[in-house]
């Protein structure tokens, strides 16, 4: 009877110990999803948010609407949805100027629900709105910041958080040179910029590698972006005999440029030559007639992807209306790439709860390589260029003008 009763008590004891080992083992273990600079949680059901800093109001407004849609166009590929959430879009106006980026950064970095960034459109609004979103671990795609300095090897730790879709303006700077040198065989060139960080390097570009072919500067001059009344630079311009004028800036202060310059002595046969700024419908109604038979530097819309076309048509169906500047398409491959960088990083809790951690997020988009896109074959370098730049040159005609739509061929193109 002892004997019995010691080895009930014996088995009593063991039983315990595996009930505890069973409980133990169904016991879940606790969900851990840890990142160096943060995670955003996203409850089930919850929206996953993308902040987008454009500008989209004021006399440079269709370069933001006009990537505004690309990014909207982009969402409804996608169904509206990202791993069952709702794809939430938010949108900060940027102004096309420091201030304005600073504080559209600022308001975004606030916001600790925003997963990543896209924008902003004008190079001047990054300089100064990257490094805030990024202290905020909040990485941002730009659909067309071109200046060279944002993915300059010597920018800072500061931009490490900064990507683009869009070419580097030392491939268009030279694109446009060599097309005044070779095609239009002009000897002398002079050149204007507004202070922006976009228009100072690339006229800077421009001239480099126009003085590089054989060609001489005459004048490099700057103007403020509110100015009205060129005809005093046109003017200093002019004594230096330029055949040919290429001024990188935006839709108001180009539009003023354009009509001023034909009454210039000494300039009224001058070629005339923007950028992708104004390479707009915006810009023939601020330069009128006067805008015909000048060029553009701009993307390659001939080179896009076969998806391209499919892309046109749900924006007219969409709009209402052709894409209203250049760089629709890299926004839409922008957000693409950003959704692409969420589904690879992202994870699941048992309770629904989608985590992604800020770090994983940015270096996934780092490591984008053979990205098919609307734009080409994206592959992003260690500094966050990820385009696949192809620059054409645009002449403008009297249809474009009466029509208010842009070339939609190129004029010429260097390969």
């Amino acid at each position: 009877m002892k004997r019995i009763s010691i080895l009930l008590l014996i088995l009593g004891i063991l039983g315990s110990f595996i009930l505890a080992d069973a409980q133990q083992q169904a016991k879940p273990t606790a969900f851990k999803y840890e990142d160096p600079i943060g995670v955003v949680k996203i409850k089930k059901g919850d929206p996953i948010h993308i902040a987008c800093w454009f500008v989209i109001a004021g006399p440079d407004a269709s370069l933001g609407i006009d990537t505004k849609r690309g990014v909207e166009i982009a969402v409804d590929d996608k169904g509206g949805k990202l791993l069952g959430h709702p794809i939430k879009l938010s949108f900060q106006d940027s102004g096309c100027n420091a201030e304005g980026g600073q504080a559209a950064a600022t308001k975004l970095a606030a916001d600790p629900t925003i997963v990543a960034a896209i924008g902003s459109n004008c190079s001047s609004e990054a300089k100064p709105g990257v490094p805030i979103l990024w202290k905020a671990g909040i990485p941002t795609v730009s659909p067309s910041n071109t200046a060279p300095y944002l993915t300059d090897p010597n920018r800072g730790p500061e931009y490490d958080g900064y990507l683009r879709t869009c070419h580097n303006d030392k491939v268009q700077g030279a694109v446009a040179a060599q097309f005044a040198w070779t095609q239009l065989k002009v000897k002398k060139a002079a050149t204007i910029h507004d202070g922006s960080v976009y228009a100072e390097q690339l006229a800077k570009v421009f001239a480099e590698t126009f003085k590089k072919l054989g060609g001489t500067i005459t004048a490099q001059e700057a103007v403020a972006p509110t100015d009205t009344d060129m005809r005093p630079v046109l003017t200093k311009i002019a004594t230096g005999k330029p055949e040919f004028i290429y001024y990188p800036i935006f839709i108001a202060a180009g539009g003023h440029i354009t009509r001023q310059a034909k009454e210039i002595k000494g300039l009224e046969k001058v070629a005339l030559m923007g950028a992708d700024g104004i390479f707009s419908p915006d810009f023939y109604k601020a330069a009128g007639e006067a805008a015909i038979g000048m060029y553009h530097s701009s993307p390659d819309f001939s080179a896009f992807a076969e998806g391209y076309k499919s892309f046109l048509e749900k924006h007219q169906k969409k709009y209402g209306e052709k894409p209203l500047a250049p760089f629709h398409a890299h926004a839409y491959d922008a957000a693409m790439m950003v959704f692409a960088a969420i589904e690879k990083v992202a994870k699941r809790a048992p309770d629904g709860t989608l985590y992604i951690g800020r770090k994983a997020l940015r270096d996934a988009l780092y490591a984008t390589k053979n990205f098919k896109g609307l734009t080409g074959t994206l592959s992003c370098d260690k500094y966050g260029d990820c385009a696949d730049p192809k620059i054409a040159v645009y002449k403008t005609t009297a249809e474009n003008v009466k029509n208010l739509v842009m070339p939609d061929k190129p004029f010429w193109k260097p390969y």
